[in-house]
């Protein structure tokens, strides 16, 4: 891979430590700014909430830029918001900050999607996006535990400055190393509005937002069904979460190879299968401590094959104006995260159990094959229609 593409997945691995570490650090930082935990959650939502209305908003307002300029400016508002969340004085301040951090999540994804895949030939496209989004997965990987083990030995502004200084260095290897012809392409938002209504496009984003649901009603609770229902002590929770860590990072590339080999519509279709069946058998085979690791894995491995598979089905609907239809996939996946995370908690308000999260997320992963078999439908429909010939 191109070292350019190697330092976006730097970026997407800052980008990954913000999204996730807060979960681990928000017991040291509840305490520090005297709030109690539920209030301390909205770091959480803010991070989320930036997530889902930056994508379309950065990258609608960037639309006439160069994409490595995009880049770079995305990465340095992403340095900025850590910047301020280590110093934030208040909790107040603190919310604002994963705000302004969550604002470019998306946005970069999106682009970077689009640079990484134009640094690369047509058949390794998939493959470069998926080596991209990896630093996420590494994150999640050895990154979270990592910088929650920091923040309890230093303190959790700690973290938040080392994530700054990660960011400044993916700024910096941004300049050596991206092309500053790379993408010259600059549709007008028009286009890139009208890129986003297309059906292929919708389907892709309505199957992100069902069938990533599965994910994260598995893994919003992954704690508590390890501890309560599996049986482990609490000081497992990090080593099954590597494993998780470690499912999501092998998915990711292997869903890469995957599109780049086959029709990315049917990878996706057969990924979310997957996902259905893992976590159809999660419902029993958590309560064995030798099959809940393997579980684990699976469901990170089968959650995450699907990305690149959507990012590549994205990048050839919407055509010649995709950066907005691309940075929409990190929108859909956070509304995909708070659907999860809402269907996992109402089956278990309705006293069903916690082993009802996984199988509230095998319902979701199937309903989300429903767009994924409709874009194949349609993408076979537009194939078989007639070409009108002029006399």
């Amino acid at each position: 891979m191109p070292i350019a593409i190697v330092v976006m997945a730097l970026g997407t691995f800052a980008i990954g430590l913000t999204e996730f570490a807060v979960m681990g650090l928000l017991p040291r930082i509840v305490g520090d700014l005297s709030v109690s935990l539920p209030v301390g959650g909205n770091l959480v939502t803010a991070y989320a909430v930036g997530v889902v209305v930056g994508a379309p908003l950065l990258t609608a307002a960037a639309v006439r830029l160069r994409r490595r300029t995009a880049l770079l400016l995305f990465m340095g508002l992403f340095a900025a918001g850590n910047a301020l969340a280590a110093v934030a004085p208040t909790f107040g301040l603190l919310v604002v900050a994963r705000f302004l951090s969550g604002l470019p999540h998306g946005a970069f994804f999106g682009v970077g999607a689009l640079v990484a895949a134009s640094l690369v030939p047509p058949g390794r496209r998939a493959s470069a996006v998926a080596s991209m989004v990896l630093g996420l997965t590494v994150a999640n990987l050895v990154g979270v535990p990592a910088a929650t083990a920091l923040g309890g030995i230093a303190g959790w502004r700690l973290a938040f400055a080392l994530i700054t200084a990660l960011a400044l260095l993916c700024v910096t290897g941004m300049v050596l190393t991206l092309p500053r012809d790379a993408v010259t392409s600059r549709p007008s938002i028009g286009a890139e509005f009208a890129a986003l209504r297309r059906p292929v496009v919708l389907l892709a984003l309505s199957t992100v937002v069902v069938g990533g649901g599965g994910l994260f009603a598995f893994y919003t609770y992954i704690a508590p069904m390890m501890t309560d229902l599996t049986g482990f002590a609490p000081a497992a929770v990090p080593l099954l979460l590597a494993a998780f860590g470690l499912g999501m990072t092998v998915g990711t590339v292997a869903g890469g190879r995957l599109a780049d080999r086959f029709d990315p519509r049917r990878v996706v279709v057969a990924m979310l299968a997957v996902q259905t069946v893992v976590l159809v058998v999660a419902v029993p085979a958590l309560r064995s401590p030798v099959l809940a690791p393997v579980v684990v894995f699976a469901v990170g491995a089968a959650g995450l094959a699907i990305v690149p598979a959507v990012q590549s089905v994205v990048l050839d609907a919407a055509g010649e104006a995709p950066a907005l239809a691309s940075a929409s996939i990190q929108s859909a996946f956070n509304l995909a995260n708070a659907i999860g995370a809402a269907a996992g908690g109402l089956v278990l308000t309705a006293g069903l159990g916690l082993a009802a999260p996984p199988a509230a997320g095998a319902l979701l992963a199937a309903l989300g094959i429903v767009p994924a078999v409709a874009a194949i439908r349609y993408a076979r429909r537009r194939r078989a229609a007639p070409v009108a010939v002029a006399p």
